[in-house]
């Protein structure tokens, strides 16, 4: 059963502890100050000894992500989580173009830490390929 680390209207944070996931359940558009919280909470909580060796993002819900934001989690989140013992990581989405786009810069940027990294359309396809690893 997930527990519950944050619950605000512009996004869940959840962690599985069995299967030791942190996951971001994002709805409509977060300021840049709301878009940096649920990771800052997923890192704190990976530095109080709760391993997040597994990342997923839910954008289904979520609306367009500034660059700035992109670029932020690019260059600052990504090798933070890194350090901090992250290991995979899914997104799930809708068919929207845009979202496409910004989760395919993600992905661009994700692979240049060597750090498997697959966009889903469904939750169950998300968390198989996470445990596979």
């Amino acid at each position: 059963m997930d527990m519950e680390l944050m619950n605000e209207p512009y996004a869940k944070v959840l962690y599985d502890r069995e299967r030791q996931i942190g996951k971001i359940i994002w709805s409509g558009n977060p300021t840049t100050e709301q878009y940096k919280k649920p990771f800052e909470i997923l890192l704190d909580w990976a530095s109080k000894g709760h391993p997040v060796p597994r990342f997923l993002s839910d954008t289904r819900d979520q609306g367009v992500v500034s660059p700035e934001n992109r670029k932020w989690f690019e260059k600052e989140m990504v090798p933070a989580a890194m350090a901090a013992g992250l290991r995979r990581s899914a997104a799930i989405t809708g068919g929207n173009v845009f979202k496409r786009y910004y989760l395919n810069m993600i992905l661009s940027a994700v692979n240049k830490f060597n750090m498997p990294f697959k966009i889903f359309p469904d939750e169950e396809s998300a968390v198989k390929f996470l445990m596979d690893g």
